[in-house]
């Protein structure tokens, strides 16, 4: 295949842009075959949960994710950021990794205990029974417990670009959900049952992830306290941010908890697993591209050239994704059930939602990995003034207004980004 491929592109740079021509599909038909049976679980577990049991599906799934953005606090980023001058070398990178999976196993503690007050009391706020909100907490562990090494582990693999073992990992792991929902579900169609579905095939994932980490890196190697210190820069910088972004980042949930109904928080929920959708392109850009932006040299016009022409690829992206949301909606909402058939407008604004946060998220893995971190402090303030703002002028209490909220929200955060990322590449250029 090699000599068929040289002949046909004789040109170096020919080849190369057929090699990643070739990745790039390769990668995502496999992420969209991942992402196809996540949403496909996703649905199942819309379908077969009632309105309330959905809605403390809505707040366990919100939770963990609250939990894994504390218990990183940027240590994935600083990883990055430190294995991308060292990704070349197994046992050094190893040396990142066993720094920072040691780091995270102390953060992790940490996480457990803040959001499990907070989840219960959420729970209990929508009337869930101790023994219901008991379990649901006890089925978060397995979940929580991988979150703790898998993101660190594919830190490896993506440095490398050994994305075909990483995404039959992805495969499996996804498989192993959908099964596990389809045997347990219709016969016990309850939250922690959903909750541990998904759970149990992720902590089976990581093993497997072990393995395919350890081909590239030796984890073996004891924690280095220089590249603990040199994480912990980051951290510092990311983790205020990161407890920020926990309860900013996820204001639509956390209002609608508080504000709206049950029925609307499980509206909401069910309206996030078309979020799922977005998921595949966020997962092949922090695969192909965030590991390859990180590694770029430290040359500004390079790294202008290629951030403008990435920023303009996921502009016309997102185009495509909002037109497609447009045209669709009555097809979205009947695979999503009849408790959403006049959710018309949501599903767009939704979608427009989505692409923006899609935007903003991976503009800032773009910064994290070059180690460009927003001044905590100042993205907190501009932040929280904006949405106290906007909670002035916007009405909470219903799913198209929390909606319309959190899109403003994300669209002030990303061009707060985009700013501070050319006065930092001006800042860098007069200091050297």
């Amino acid at each position: 295949m090699n000599q068929f491929v040289h002949r046909v592109f004789p040109n170096p740079k020919l080849e190369r842009l057929f090699s990643g021509f070739k990745l790039v599909a390769l990668t995502g038909s496999a992420q969209l075959l991942i992402q196809g049976l996540s949403f496909v679980s996703g649905i199942l577990v819309l379908r077969l949960l009632s309105t309330q049991e959905y809605a403390f599906y809505t707040i366990a799934n919100t939770m963990l994710g609250t939990m894994a953005i504390l218990a990183d606090g940027g240590i994935t980023a600083g990883s990055m950021s430190e294995g991308g001058r060292v990704w070349k070398e197994k046992d050094k990178l190893g040396t990142v990794i066993a720094t920072g999976l040691y780091l995270r196993k102390k953060f992790s503690v940490i996480s457990l205990i803040v959001a499990t007050p907070i989840l219960i009391y959420l729970l209990k706020y929508h009337n869930a029974s101790w023994l219901m909100t008991g379990l649901i907490v006890a089925s978060l562990i397995p979940a929580f417990f991988a979150t703790v090494t898998d993101s660190l582990l594919e830190v490896v693999p993506k440095l490398s670009q050994d994305i075909v073992p990483l995404q039959k990992n992805s495969l499996a792991v996804s498989v192993g959900r959908l099964v596990m929902i389809s045997l347990t579900l219709f016969i016990f169609p309850f939250t922690a049952v959903a909750v541990l579905s998904a759970g149990i095939p992720r902590i089976w994932g990581n093993f497997r992830l072990k393995i395919i980490a350890s081909k590239h890196a030796n984890l073996k190697q004891e924690v280095d306290p220089h590249i603990q210190k040199q994480i912990l820069k980051v951290v510092k910088r990311v983790l205020p941010s990161s407890i920020f972004y926990c309860f900013s980042g996820q204001i639509s949930i956390w209002i609608i908890s508080v504000f709206g109904t049950t029925t609307a928080l499980a509206q909401i929920g069910g309206l996030g697993r078309l979020a799922m959708l977005f998921s595949i392109f966020s997962v092949l850009f922090s695969t192909l591209i965030g590991p390859r932006f990180a590694r770029l040299a430290s040359e500004k016009s390079l790294i202008i050239n290629r951030f403008i022409i990435i920023q303009a690829l996921l502009f016309l992206l997102s185009t495509v994704i909002i037109i497609l949301f447009y045209i669709s909606s009555k097809q979205i909402l009947w695979v999503l059930g009849n408790e959403f058939k006049d959710l018309h407008k949501e599903v767009f604004i939704l979608g427009l939602s989505g692409c923006i946060s899609l935007i903003s998220t991976s503009t800032h893995q773009l910064l994290s990995g070059r180690g460009i971190i927003v001044p905590p402090f100042i993205f907190m303030a501009c932040t929280l003034i904006l949405q106290v703002g906007l909670a002035f002028l916007i009405p909470l209490d219903n799913v198209y207004g929390v909606l319309i909220y959190g899109t403003l929200t994300t669209t002030g955060i990303y061009f707060f980004r985009l700013f501070y990322f050319f006065i930092s590449i001006r800042a860098n250029e007069n200091h050297s």
